[in-house]
């Protein structure tokens, strides 16, 4: 999230600022960001401990990077640039490694997951930094209510172009990562019949949903100027896009995923997004426009809704599956594309999850029915977090 225009006069140095520039990357690398829960271990409800935490790592040496994020419950975490699942995964423990020790020092436990399940946005408190202050002061109640966890995946581009294809190739498997994902179906104490609750509270937020559906870079500038001109936007981050692009990292960011409760599970997602990428890239199997856009909006209900078994209509053909076939069927054309990238064991690991095991939210339901405690649930997720 980043500061929004809200000053008319602004418009003005807005239109002085420099073009958007898409800075080349290596096609196809990745790189992840995890917002992660910090809990009391005495009731497993969230803590303020994000400032207490943040000073202490940083004299800790560790990979990647550990930031605050919008109120002292929460942190957020992101990896340095990766080709391939098994270092990507590695540099994901070594960060787990050096968070657990902080906060076993500081009496914090750590969790992921897209929503805590039963905390109060009220009681939330705001991490003491500009930016956090602005946002608090520009959407009142609704900066205290994102206090939820998601995944950001990044995917490299070599340029502008191909980040736009890919943008609007992807669109159609959205539904997949929301569906795989899927790890908050309990919120302000009650289960909300949803797998992923936590995308209902993004779409509060203004400039959500899905860029607007042009190809080229170029036009994508020439779009981009003019909201930065009409002072409604001052940088790409104020979009709140379930995918953007990130110009000044040269990727593409896909922002649908709930925070998984494993780092097993973040890192097989990011390399499920990389062997898609290569995919659209090597068989062009779709065609980006508008028309791909029609049932956006159904499918990402169903796979927020029902998960796994939520209804899928597929863009072109218009048939109907439920996203657990569409997953598996897509799985498995992906296969050669998987061992050219060394992915083939990510990719096993979802068709697991796809075919068996069901998402985080199928977890986490099935330990509540067995405790119906709600505590007794976050510190079972705080235990699988931290590998036990």
């Amino acid at each position: 999230m980043s500061e929004v225009i809200t000053n008319p006069k602004l418009a003005t140095s807005a239109a002085a600022q420099p073009a958007l520039t898409f800075k080349q990357s290596e096609a196809l690398t990745v790189g992840v960001e995890l917002e992660l829960q910090l809990l009391n271990p005495r009731d497993c409800d969230l803590t303020r401990g994000a400032s207490d935490l943040l000073a202490l790592i940083a004299r800790a040496k560790h990979p990647g990077e550990i930031k605050p994020e919008m109120t002292e419950s929460m942190i957020e975490i992101s990896t340095s640039i990766h080709s391939r699942y098994e270092s990507l995964l590695a540099e994901l423990l070594e960060i787990r490694g050096v968070l657990g020790c902080a906060a076993e020092r500081l009496n914090i436990l750590i969790s992921g997951g897209g929503a805590h399940p039963f905390q109060h946005w009220s009681e939330r408190q705001i991490y003491d930094g500009p930016r956090f202050k602005h946002l608090s002061d520009l959407y009142g109640y609704l900066a205290k209510q994102f206090t939820v966890f998601g995944q950001h995946i990044h995917v490299g581009c070599p340029h502008g172009d191909d980040a736009m294809f890919l943008l609007h190739g992807m669109s159609r498997y959205m539904p997949h990562f929301i569906a795989l994902s899927a790890s908050s179906p309990f919120y302000q104490g009650v289960d909300t019949a949803f797998d992923s609750s936590r995308l209902n509270s993004i779409s509060a937020f203004p400039l959500s949903g899905t860029a607007p559906c042009v190809l080229k870079w170029s036009e994508f500038t020439d779009y981009f100027e003019r909201m930065r001109r009409s002072g409604i936007v001052a940088s790409m981050k104020d979009f709140y896009w379930d995918i953007r692009p990130k110009p000044e990292f040269g990727t593409i960011e896909i922002r649908v995923c709930d925070t998984p409760l494993t780092v097993e599970r973040a890192a097989a997602l990011a390399i499920y997004a990389q062997v898609l990428c290569r995919y659209l890239l090597v068989e062009r199997p779709v065609r980006p426009g508008e028309d791909n856009y029609h049932v956006y909006s159904y499918n990402r209900f169903q796979a927020s809704r029902f998960g796994l078994e939520g209804n899928f209509i597929d863009p072109v053909v218009q048939s109907h599956r439920t996203l657990r076939e569409d997953v598996l069927a897509t799985l498995e054309a992906l296969a050669p594309h998987a061992r050219e990238l060394d992915a083939t064991e990510p990719l096993r690991l979802l068709s697991t999850v796809a075919a068996k095991d069901g998402n985080d939210a199928r977890w986490m339901r099935e330990r509540y029915e067995h405790s119906h405690s709600l505590e007794e649930l976050m510190w079972q997720a705080s235990r699988r977090w931290g590998g036990a």
